[in-house]
């Protein structure tokens, strides 16, 4: 509608426009009045035709390289635009229409630098282009864009807007041409200060967190992928006729759970939120390099398990999980915890990933205790909020004997990061 009033309005000006010169000619009479009706013309022409020309026929499309990355990386794209009747045009401007979840920057581990002041991070992307195309059938033009957050990005949309040389007449069409761009949680480099491992014989204490099934082998099993080829049993492979691997003492004891807080509380803060996903996936990564078994588990509002097991295509999805993973409001994070504890069968190490700490929670670890010889809080928040809000419960959990890390942006800001067991 909107579009049919401006053709009709900028139509109606042009033909008055005529009618004041062809008015001015036949009453005025003589060289000059009829030099400008008859000037005025091809100008007069020229608008009438681009008033009809269809620039919604148009094929627009986009390429992006890569489309998928870690977070902090950078793409580039490359917007081809094609036209069958190459009517003169002045001027071009393409404009791409970026989705809110673009309005971010992740400057990696930089970003928290500003752990208390998120919004420092929150941008408006855009990007304009002009062209001058005249008679040229097919115009090109690429753009970057820099530090891309987490997520799946969907562009959706070119805006072009195009007129006359003396602004009369201005025509403006949106393509719809859908592109997605995928960027992965970004890895950190971890560094355990200290760890507990339970073994079959009981707890030993490593100062490592680069462990390594080295230790004596009790049985064997079939091949897995990610497996070592040293671990190979040859004997047993040719006596079964299937490739079987060695099993070792510490390998049965290296089963990790990975729990991700995704409830929103009420002092969310998305820098600490994207700290949490990178650190979860994190160590996923480094769990994964260790051959260790490993399972994930992540509750909002609604939860979202993997088995702990070797299984790439497994692994894949939690990744997925991960980029789109976002906090929801919803039923206490203790709650939810508490009921899909009691759905899980086997004894783990757990890494407990968290962002806020209360009597619930606190009492949701102690009866877990009781079932799992081994469980590790990851505490994350900025070293302001630790220190008015979270201190006292970190004190209690020391003093019950919990295993606690806490994150803050002095030790998220380095490279590796180095989580210490308190």
């Amino acid at each position: 509608m909107k579009e049919s009033i401006r053709f009709f309005s900028n139509l109606l000006f042009i033909f008055v426009l005529f009618f004041i010169l062809f008015a001015f000619a036949m009453f005025q009479g003589g060289f000059t009045s009829w030099f400008l009706l008859f000037g005025f013309l091809p100008i007069f022409l020229y608008h009438i035709g681009l008033l009809f020309y269809p620039i919604k026929n148009w094929q627009v499309t986009r390429e992006i390289q890569p489309q998928t990355l870690h977070a902090g990386g950078h793409f580039q794209v490359k917007v081809r635009i094609e036209r069958t009747i190459p009517f003169p045009l002045y001027y071009c401007i393409f404009e791409e229409i970026f989705p809110e979840s673009l309005n971010w920057v992740d400057n990696r581990e930089q970003k928290y630098v500003d752990f208390d002041q998120p919004n420092r991070l929150q941008i408006k992307r855009s990007s304009k282009v002009i062209i001058f195309p005249w008679f040229r059938r097919v115009m090109e033009y690429s753009y970057s864009m820099m530090q891309i957050p987490r997520g799946e990005h969907q562009l959706r949309a070119i805006r072009v807007r195009t007129g006359d040389v003396f602004g009369l007449i201005k025509k403006e069409y949106r393509f719809e041409t859908a592109d997605q761009i995928i960027t992965y949680p970004n890895e950190r480099q971890l560094q355990l200060a200290e760890r507990t491992s339970s073994l079959e014989q009981g707890s030993v204490s490593t100062s490592s967190f680069h462990l390594k099934n080295t230790n004596v082998a009790t049985g064997i099993r079939e091949y897995l992928p990610g497996d070592k080829f040293s671990w190979i049993d040859w004997k047993q492979t040719a006596r079964k006729n299937e490739v079987m691997t060695k099993e070792f003492e510490q390998e049965k004891s290296t089963d990790t759970l990975i729990v991700l807080d995704e409830c929103k509380h009420a002092f969310y803060n998305p820098l600490v939120f994207e700290a949490m996903v990178e650190i979860s996936f994190s160590f996923m990564e480094a769990t994964e390099r260790q051959s260790s078994q490993i399972g994930f588990l992540s509750i909002g509002a609604e939860s979202f398990y993997m088995p702990v097991q070797h299984n790439p295509i497994k692994k894949e999805l939690v990744r997925k999980h991960l980029t789109t993973a976002k906090p929801v409001e919803g039923p206490a994070f203790s709650a939810r915890l508490k009921e899909e504890m009691l759905k899980l069968s086997g004894s783990y190490t757990v890494r407990l990933i968290t962002a806020y700490i209360d009597e619930g929670l606190l009492e949701c670890i102690r009866q877990f205790r009781i079932r799992n010889k081994f469980i590790h809080l990851i505490y994350i928040h900025s070293d302001s909020f630790m220190q008015q809000h979270g201190i006292g419960w970190i004190k209690q959990l020391q003093q019950e004997g919990i295993t606690v890390s806490v994150l803050t942006e002095k030790q998220l800001i380095k490279n590796p990061v180095e989580v210490k067991v308190l």
